[in-house]
């Protein structure tokens, strides 16, 4: 439990010390924040709803502990304030009583529940003017040098926290108490953790004990609060490295937490990489969580907390969730993200209206501004997230087109941090990102960048092209992505080729989601013009396509999905038997081991992306069949960023052009045992990418040492 004061506590202090304290606080509703102020009920609630930095308190303790209400639903704690506001004679009493007192001016200007507040100089501090408040059976503070409240003997701060403390069965010990006059030294005696801001008066600081349990730091307002609970471990300092990608590294199902499947790509590789028990670096992933809790500025209802593994690094993240802690040793920050605005931003704004053009289909572009608003929050609110877990001077990392307004927003609120960012995707010709409705804006923002790192040239050289112009243009760099072929190695010594199909039949095999940038209803209009022209292939050749669904709610993806189980049915019909079927789809995930088992039994892998990053299914075909001793053949699209690194080793098509997908898939059926072996033995020899550790190690190092612009 959080207990503070407003003014000069929780309202004091730099606006980033306030914005990071508001953000943590809101992702670990298991700290209970409880308002303890001079302030009446009614001007609370003002400020709540005039100061978008104030965090939401779950109880409020107003009129110098004269009156509690329960935030979450507005109503008092009646049976608590009776006891507090015991002997209260009524202010009008009160007021008559000390008129005669030179120097003690009404707060008429306040509202006042059960307590009387004056000016008052510390001259007219009397022992008279104490005596008559003893009298009246009442208890009074004094502080700032200038404010005396006249209160019922029952009641202050302190004596309010231990009365609802009491009532809700908080420990003590569990309170953290912040204050910064004397007002609030009733908070000090309760036996709590407490923090003595920086700005408080001396007063305060001179009269609260010295004791290990009560923080110092030089820090004013919501600085200090923010130092002592880092201290106390109820949230984590902020990082040197902040990692940006807009998924967690394992995936929340019914089943449980869910690991990627293959050892390779982003999120194992970031995952391995930064782990903490390998990685030098200080590091903490920031990334979404989708939920149906709300999120707005509301009190939180009581609800489950994600602890997030605190061995061997201190707890990063709480957040509403009624899922268990994800069993990972990586520092997480996750941001709560409600399912409806996910659906904009990612179903709609990322999917319907950023990817078509990364993948060159500018046609396919569905722009909704309900959706784009739901990109901006989802950005403008990683922003925040960022900010609040990224030490000064620090590292952030982002990845992915999903993240492409952070720059902006983040670099002018913290010019102090270096901002570098990996694209995993192709990166469009500036005549196609131009063609996107906020183009002006996405370029502007990632103007702001210090780094930007590609897997191809031609791909930097169209982000520098799109920026030409712009002043300081942030560094690029091509960096290749590998594969783990260590992990590929072990695997495919511990498989056998289950899915080996008939001697006399070859298989030929794609492993992909399913995306219209895949092509792969091109693919099965290519093997029935194959059949056409060649139909000895008829029994002889199975096509496999393992192709898992994308997350629902991607209309275009849905679109494609129907047109290639369509296409399947109507190839399966034409040409299949009892015994043998052209197509084999499995839409479905399937266990690494698995894909293993199929890499191992196809004889052709077949990639007709329409664009495509490094294609790292590719890289585990070829790995796999070098470390069996088995040839194969590789069909690549020419628009893969992998075909740039492998050039003639792989038989390139063009999935844009029908004839060449039949033309090249005839080729790699007809291919001769020895044409296969050396085909095999100079890709192998091409898998030169870096390994994932390696690949993602360099490339934090080169932005980090990449220098901050002004």
């Amino acid at each position: 439990m959080l207990v503070t004061d407003l003014d000069g506590t929780l309202l004091a202090g730099d606006g980033r010390a306030r914005r990071r304290l508001r953000h943590l606080l809101d992702l670990h509703p298991c700290i209970t924040v409880v308002f303890a102020t001079g302030r009446s009920v009614h001007s609370v609630r003002q400020v709540l709803a005039d100061d978008p930095l104030v965090p939401v308190p779950r109880w409020i303790i107003g009129d110098v502990g004269a009156s509690v209400v329960d935030a979450a639903d507005g109503s008092r704690a009646e049976a608590l304030q009776e006891r507090l506001r015991a002997g209260w004679p009524g202010a009008d009493r009160v007021r008559s009583a000390l008129d005669g007192f030179v120097g003690l001016s009404y707060q008429d200007a306040v509202v006042q529940e059960a307590r009387c507040s004056f000016y008052l100089s510390p001259e007219h501090l009397t022992p008279g003017l104490k005596a008559a408040v003893a009298e009246l059976g009442c208890s009074w503070t004094y502080s700032a040098g200038r404010y005396f409240d006249v209160l019922p003997a029952n009641a202050g701060k302190g004596a309010a926290v231990r009365e609802l403390a009491h009532m809700r069965r908080w420990p003590l010990p569990s309170l953290l108490v912040a204050g910064d006059s004397l007002n609030d030294l009733s908070l000090f005696d309760l036996g709590a953790h407490g923090v003595v801001v920086g700005n408080a008066e001396p007063g305060l600081a001179a009269r609260v004990p010295l004791c290990a349990r009560v923080h110092r730091p030089a820090l004013d307002g919501a600085a200090a609060i923010l130092s002592a609970l880092e201290d106390l471990g109820w949230i984590s300092r902020p990082s040197r490295v902040v990692v940006g990608y807009h998924r967690p590294p394992l995936r929340w199902s019914q089943h449980g937490w869910q690991a990627p499947v293959s050892p390779n790509g982003i999120l194992p590789t970031l995952t391995s990489a930064l782990d903490p028990r390998s990685c030098r670096e200080d590091v903490v992933w920031a990334a979404a969580l989708v939920t149906d809790h709300d999120t707005a500025r509301t009190a939180p209802a009581p609800a489950p907390a994600l602890a997030l593994d605190p061995a061997p690094a201190p707890v990063t993240s709480f957040t509403r969730c009624s899922c268990p802690a994800p069993p990972t040793a990586l520092r997480l920050a996750l941001l709560p993200v409600a399912s409806a605005t996910w659906a904009g931003y990612f179903h709609g704004a990322c999917k319907e209206t950023l990817w078509p053009a990364l993948v060159s289909a500018p046609r396919l572009i569905r722009h909704d501004a309900r959706h784009w608003a739901d990109f901006e929050r989802v950005n403008s609110a990683f922003s925040d997230h960022i900010d609040a877990h990224a030490a000064p001077g620090a590292t952030v990392w982002l990845h992915d087109y999903n993240l492409w307004l952070v720059p902006g927003l983040l670099k002018e609120r913290r010019p102090d941090v270096t901002i570098g960012i990996f694209h995993h995707t192709p990166f469009p010709a500036p005549d196609t990102f131009r063609r996107l409705p906020a183009a002006g804006q996405l370029r502007t923002s990632l103007t702001h960048l210090d780094w930007a790192g590609f897997h191809t040239t031609a791909d930097a050289d169209n982000f520098r092209r799109l920026l030409a112009g712009t002043g300081r243009p942030p560094r690029t760099a091509v960096h290749p992505l590998g594969i783990d072929h260590q992990a590929v190695r072990a695997r495919v010594g511990s498989r056998s080729a289950v899915c080996r199909p008939r001697a006399d039949e070859q298989l030929v095999l794609s492993v992909e989601r399913l995306d219209y940038a895949k092509a792969p209803v091109h693919k099965v209009h290519a093997l029935a013009a194959l059949l056409e022209r060649a139909p000895h292939f008829r029994g002889r050749v199975r096509f496999r396509l393992i192709c898992p669904p994308p997350e629902p709610g991607v209309r275009a993806y849905e679109a494609t999905r129907t047109r290639l189980e369509e296409a399947i049915a109507d190839l399966n019909s034409r040409w299949g038997s009892g015994s043998w079927q052209p197509v084999d789809y499995v839409p479905r995930t399937l266990p690494f081991g698995r894909i293993v088992d199929n890499y191992l039994a196809a004889d052709v892998f077949w990639v007709t992306s329409l664009a495509d990053g490094m294609n790292l299914t590719a890289q585990e075909y070829v790995a796999c069949r070098a470390a069996a001793g088995r040839s194969g053949v590789l069909v690549l699209s020419r628009h893969t960023g992998l075909a740039a690194h492998l050039g003639g080793a792989a038989l390139l098509t063009d999935p844009g052009t029908p004839d060449d997908l039949v033309a090249t898939l005839h080729e790699a059926l007809t291919m001769t045992p020895g044409e296969r072996r050396l085909h095999t033995a100079r890709l192998a020899a091409r898998l030169t990418a870096p390994a994932p550790d390696d690949w993602a190690r360099a490339i934090l190092k080169e932005i980090s040492s990449t220098a901050v612009g002004p």
